[in-house]
């Protein structure tokens, strides 16, 4: 007999590479898709990086590296938050994992215990709930709407809180919203936090330097969180680097010193190779990397904003930072074609995969099924074709 445990008929697909799978096999069937799925910034990694790899691998970087990570990775990672957050952290408060999805594995099934609440403002992105329910904790959301430019209150984060919560966790800027939290704002979430001490604040950072308002912020710099919050943060976006596979925590030592005990039995360091190209990207000046990453963004935002507004029905908000747009696409619910009723988002999604081959993302899994995620990350040819084939067929549906 073929049973497969409750953990795993529990987890859901990542809805990513859900749509990304399938684009693939459209692709492959001969198909013309658009794919605004994936969350990858669409240019190559720097070339000083990829020579620091290289050299790495004429030293004979091919052996095991201790299970947080080398030593001078860990020490120019202190010495980049420090520089770039105003965070103090020591090596040993610094864990290097296969990609920040690792690193919040790691954290959950470091702190959460079965029936622990985590709660999550609306919209998160997708991997947060199920590694949540993987540690076995319980995901609760705190809803948002794009009026609201998709960021929850204090009032709303108290009221969520009961005596089973242990975590908060959120992105700033926001996968999939794109909206980047102020500091006046985080202070005030700070001071709701003030009045529960058992409560561990996840502050998902991948996104810092692709920040449309040049003012990123560390929630982990408040005096009164510093103890409890820990820092998650990596290559893949910034530094275009996604294949790569590096992210890494800053943490209070103990909290550290659990999630290496974690990796350590489950896949010890990550790549000796991608560990020392990632030492040459903390060192180096961000800017260096990420200007003209982010000016092409801001100008590939604009324009697709520009299109999506004008097709009737459309609501967005303009996202402060990341590479997403996630307008609120309620308006064609209920509505059809002739032949396929759109009853929800994921409904739509497959009927503009299926219709015109532009691949977009659901809300649902974001905790916002009113919305739909478009990754701009792509050409500004590819933009403009997707947006005149999606009202094409949005069009249609009456």
């Amino acid at each position: 007999m073929q049973k497969l445990s409750e953990r795993i008929n529990r987890l859901a697909e990542s809805a990513t590479l859900a749509m990304a799978r399938m684009s693939r096999e459209l692709k492959a069937e001969g198909k013309d898709v658009i794919a605004l799925s994936l969350g990858e910034p669409d240019f190559n990694t720097p070339e000083f990086i990829k020579d620091a790899a290289k050299e790495a691998i004429t030293n004979n970087y091919s052996h095991y590296t201790p299970v947080p990570g080398l030593d001078e990775l860990r020490n120019s990672i202190a010495k980049k938050f420090k520089r770039d957050n105003k965070l103090e952290f020591t090596k040993d408060e610094i864990v290097v994992s296969t990609g920040a999805k690792q690193s919040l594995a790691n954290i959950c099934l470091s702190l959460l215990d079965p029936g622990d609440e985590v709660l999550l403002p609306c919209p998160y992105w997708v991997s947060y709930a199920e590694i949540i329910k993987l540690a076995e904790g319980i995901p609760v959301e705190i809803s948002s709407s794009v009026t609201k430019n998709f960021k929850v209150s204090p009032k709303q984060i108290e009221n969520a809180i009961t005596d089973k919560t242990r975590m908060f966790m959120f992105s700033s800027p926001c996968n999939p919203s794109g909206s980047v939290y102020t500091e006046d704002e985080l202070r005030e979430i700070a001071e709701i936090f003030k009045k529960y001490p058992n409560i561990y604040i996840v502050s998902d950072e991948i996104y810092e330097h692709i920040n449309f308002t040049d003012k990123h912020f560390s929630i982990g710099t408040i005096d009164s969180l510093k103890d409890r919050v820990i820092t998650v943060n990596g290559v893949s976006k910034g530094f275009a680097m996604t294949g790569w596979r590096v992210g890494f925590i800053g943490a209070p030592l103990w909290i550290a010193k659990a999630c290496n005990k974690i990796q350590g039995q489950v896949t010890s360091a990550t790549c000796a190779i991608a560990q020392k190209a990632t030492e040459e990207a903390m060192n180096a000046d961000p800017k260096i990397v990420t200007n003209e990453m982010k000016s092409s963004f801001l100008k590939r935002r604009d324009l697709l904003l520009e299109k999506l507004n004008s097709i009737k029905g459309i609501k967005c908000n303009i996202p402060d930072g990341a590479f997403y747009i996630f307008p609120d696409v309620s308006y064609f619910f209920g509505k059809s074609d002739g032949d396929k009723v759109i009853k929800n988002a994921d409904d739509l999604c497959m009927y503009l995969l299926n219709s015109c081959y532009v691949a977009l993302v659901s809300g649902a899994p974001f905790g916002n099924p009113e919305c739909v995620r478009i990754s701009y990350a792509a050409s500004e040819n590819n933009l403009l074709e997707a947006a005149k084939r999606i009202q094409i067929q949005l069009e249609k549906l009456k």
